[in-house]
């Protein structure tokens, strides 16, 4: 989160993804670092032990989100 809102603040577009267990940990940083409109996406944990293919599998669900991101981004 501190790498992308960091980005986010010199103008360079970033998505960042955490898993859900952290949400509250990052609604707390966002407010910390004065970025609480940060926008974020999640999913669900954990991802340790997660196979190459259910990691691809979740990559591809959240595909299109990152791109909706970067296009709010771009465009708002």
């Amino acid at each position: 989160m501190h790498d992308g809102i960091t980005l986010e603040q010199q103008g360079i577009p970033t998505v960042s993804i955490i898993t859900d267990v952290f949400i509250p940990t990052a609604e707390a940083y966002t407010k910390v670092m004065g970025f609480t409109e940060f926008p974020y996406l999640t999913c669900q944990h954990p991802i340790s032990n997660a196979s190459s293919v259910e990691l691809e599998e979740m990559a591809h669900l959240l595909a299109p989100k990152v791109e909706l991101l970067f296009l709010k981004g771009t465009l708002g």
